[in-house]
């Protein structure tokens, strides 16, 4: 065989779900040999979704996904299927299964466990050290799976130096801005320095705080990039690899012949019995120019990350429709465009509550907000419960000036409401938060925090402005009224109150943020890049005493490289301080 053709099925599983998992799967095969594919390649774990996490540790998780590879395996018939899977043998293996024509012919295990960032594959996984070829048809491939890649000296260089030509590496590679650009640059280093074809077949969709973006690629042996699934959608991509190719590349590269040959061991694959009716074409008839689906920019991406990541976890947790606070504010009429898009208009209730402080252009511009993206759209006023909780701790509080306590019962209204009307009518109440406010705690624990869901966790201030830009220049838009935008940001919680009053200007706090937060940068590291030391120390002292708060901050979409979360973890009692 010259040409393999390639099927990369990136699916959108749900973790635990077995046995869906297991249809979308065998659905998806019957779709690549409808297209003629020799191999189709489906993402790390995809049986049991990723990250399992401590299911893990269930004999009967384990059993159940057991099963539900073995009727993939059935359903393989007529082409060659690469699976990943939790294989329980003796230990539990993170795995990919090679199925051929309706049978299990070979098992990889993965070898590096990724222990670091959002990953815990050491808490449940042991690692492996075998490795193996696979021949189908003259043509010899490897199977890795994701962190093993990343390594240059790792299983898939083996693979390569034991003569595969294609190297097949199956993957659940998590989402953060800019992530896809450097991984496609890793994986063309790596298919030029194997002299390989090199097929990455990626996850999608969400998974609690995670986001997969797809983008699963081929790369030929010079490291140039051949196809390229779309982003944060389901893909079948196909392409036709010039195996012959590969040989030709290798011997005019003289490196090889400067390394020993790898033995280990080469499992040789039957040929495959064609089905009678609609039996395939041979992979190399009919040969196609393969896609390359060209890459989202910067803010389209971000968004189209927020929207997957908040509609899966919507969807997938059994919600229908969610309830978001509107407050005329930025990060509320983001937040609101964000689950209109994912969930659909008519699936969101967006809730006004004014207060004794609440400006009338706030109420104006959040129901022309709502007319806008067609939310249904309520308005529960605050004043009358408020009052309440004033007039029964009056006796307590006499003699107390008011402050931050009575700004707080008014968001802790607004939390209560929105969380009687999810118990009533089963809407997931989706907080509005952005990740400068998570940071330095400003937000009411039980209340604007009080929710199911935030999108904007992990997205600073600046951020929130430039998405919300973005979205207004879309086809459908505006949406968000343009004061919204360019009006001083505002708690509204006491008069004439702006952020600026607690916080320095967001494009002073927001790098401050960055370089603390997800940097690790200290306190001289900071004024060396000419901010001045007793704002850098007032921002750090803020961040430090407030994990506390975000410990109990619902999850967002991860759309940096650290996020709070699974991602930065500190301990909530901790007495270090820096500088």
């Amino acid at each position: 065989m010259s040409t393999l053709r390639l099927a990369l099925a990136q699916i959108n599983p749900v973790v635990g779900d077995v046995d869906g998992n297991g249809r979308a799967i065998i659905a998806a095969m019957e779709r690549a040999r409808e297209a003629g594919a020799d191999l189709v390649a489906f993402p790390e774990l995809v049986i049991s979704g990723y990250p399992p996490e401590d299911l893990l540790l269930k004999p009967s998780f384990l059993a159940a996904n057991q099963e539900a590879l073995e009727r993939v395996a059935v359903a393989s018939a007529g082409l060659t299927a690469v699976v990943g899977f939790p294989d329980a043998d003796g230990d539990v293996y993170n795995a990919a299964a090679v199925l051929h024509d309706g049978e299990l012919v070979g098992v990889y295990r993965k070898h590096y466990l990724p222990t670091y960032s959002v990953f815990d594959e050491d808490r449940t996984f042991r690692a492996a050290e075998e490795n193996l070829v696979f021949a189908l048809d003259g043509v010899a491939f490897g199977v890795t799976i994701c962190e093993d890649i990343w390594h240059p000296g790792g299983p898939a260089r083996e693979q390569a130096r034991a003569g595969a030509q294609v190297l097949i590496n199956i993957s659940s590679s998590p989402y953060h801005a800019g992530k896809g650009r450097d991984r496609e640059r890793m994986l063309a280093t790596r298919a030029a320095d194997n002299v390989s074809v090199v097929a990455f077949c990626n996850l999608v969709g969400g998974q609690d705080e995670l986001v997969f973006d797809g983008r699963s690629a081929v790369f030929d042996a010079n490291g140039d990039l051949v196809a390229r699934a779309a982003q944060f959608e389901e893909d079948l991509l196909i392409a036709d690899v010039d195996v012959g190719r590969v040989f030709r590349r290798r011997l005019h590269d003289p490196r090889r012949r400067k390394e020993p040959q790898v033995d280990i061991p080469r499992v040789d694959l039957p040929p495959v019995a064609r089905p009678a009716a609609g039996s395939r074409k041979p992979a190399g008839s009919e040969a196609r120019a393969a896609r390359i689906s060209e890459p989202l920019l910067r803010l389209e991406e971000i968004y189209r990350a927020l929207t997957l990541g908040t509609g899966d976890y919507v969807r997938k947790n059994g919600f229908q429709r969610v309830v978001i606070g509107l407050s005329g504010g930025v990060d509320s009429s983001l937040t609101a465009s964000i689950a209109a898009d994912a969930l659909g208009p008519e699936n969101v209730t967006g809730v006004m509550m004014p207060s004794r402080y609440t400006a009338d252009m706030s109420e104006t511009d959040a129901a022309r907000l709502a007319e806008t993206l067609g939310l249904h759209y309520l308005v529960i006023p605050i004043e009358q419960v408020f009052r309440a909780y004033l007039d029964t701790l009056a006796d307590v509080f006499a003699g107390e000036e008011e402050g931050v306590t009575e700004e707080n019962l008014q968001a802790r209204t607004r939390g209560n409401l929105l969380m009687a009307l999810s118990n009533k009518f089963g809407w997931m109440v989706v907080t509005t938060g952005n990740k400068s406010e998570m940071s330095v705690g400003y937000a009411t624990l039980y209340g604007d925090m009080a929710g199911g869901f935030a999108p904007l966790k992990d997205v600073p201030k600046a951020l929130v402005y430039e998405l919300s830009g973005w979205r207004n220049e879309q086809p459908d838009g505006p949406v968000i009224p343009q004061r919204v935008l360019t009006r001083p940001p505002s708690a509204e919680l006491r008069a004439d109150q702006q952020d600026s009053d607690s916080l320095p200007p967001y494009e002073v706090l927001d790098p401050v943020l960055e370089a603390y937060v997800e940097q690790d940068v200290g306190l001289e590291g900071i004024v060396a890049l000419g901010y001045e030391e007793s704002l850098v120390r007032a921002v750090i002292e803020m961040v430090d005493s407030n994990e506390y708060k975000r410990r109990q901050a619902p999850p967002g979409v991860r759309i940096t490289p650290r996020a709070f979360g699974k991602d930065r973890r500190l301990p909530i009692t901790n007495r270090f301080r820096v500088g």
